[in-house]
């Protein structure tokens, strides 16, 4: 099934190789972590599409064996590849609150009081939480705790969230 690009879904990144015959590690973004091959074959970002078949767990991330993918030259060169599909394969979000991490991508970064402070560049988490990055106003990149309280409000409908943090930690101290 080919990409609609329009509506992909990053379901996770390779982020090295295991072994000697090709297998890799995958950064899943699923809830559930092998839940990564659960939609049928994944997609990189030129359209090359790979079948993936869970072989284990380790330290954060899914083992698995991508099909065409035999020797560990060929998955290590993989690294940071990340892997898509389309987003009517993915569970339907059912609630108010829920989104997809890429809904956020664009959206405009305002305080409390309606200021602009930037625009969403995207989500991560390198391992103690996810982060949200943005660029400010000025252009610098910032990055803030993405929890409940620091980012109280996901406005989809109206292209915004707030993020309330101190005036220091934006670099506006007095």
């Amino acid at each position: 099934m080919a990409l609609d690009r329009d509506n992909w879904i990053c379901v996770g990144v390779i982020a090295g190789a295991h072994g000697v015959r090709g297998q890799v590690k995958i950064k899943s973004y699923t809830e559930n972590p092998v839940d990564v091959a659960s939609y049928g074959p994944v997609s990189d970002d030129f359209g090359n599409s790979f079948d993936i078949k869970i072989t284990g767990q380790a330290k954060g991330t899914v083992l698995t064996q991508l099909k065409g993918v035999t020797d560990r030259d060929r998955a290590q060169e993989m690294r940071g590849t990340k892997l898509y599909v389309n987003r009517d394969l993915l569970p339907k979000l059912n609630e108010d609150g829920e989104y997809y991490y890429s809904d956020l991508v664009g959206l405009q970064v305002e305080n409390p009081q309606g200021e602009v402070l930037g625009t969403v560049k995207g989500v991560f988490n390198f391992g103690a939480g996810d982060i949200l990055e943005f660029t400010s106003a000025g252009g610098r990149p910032e990055m803030v705790s993405f929890t409940e309280s620091t980012v109280p409000v996901v406005d989809l409908e109206g292209r915004r969230i707030v993020v309330a943090l101190p005036e220091v930690v934006l670099g506006r101290e007095g």
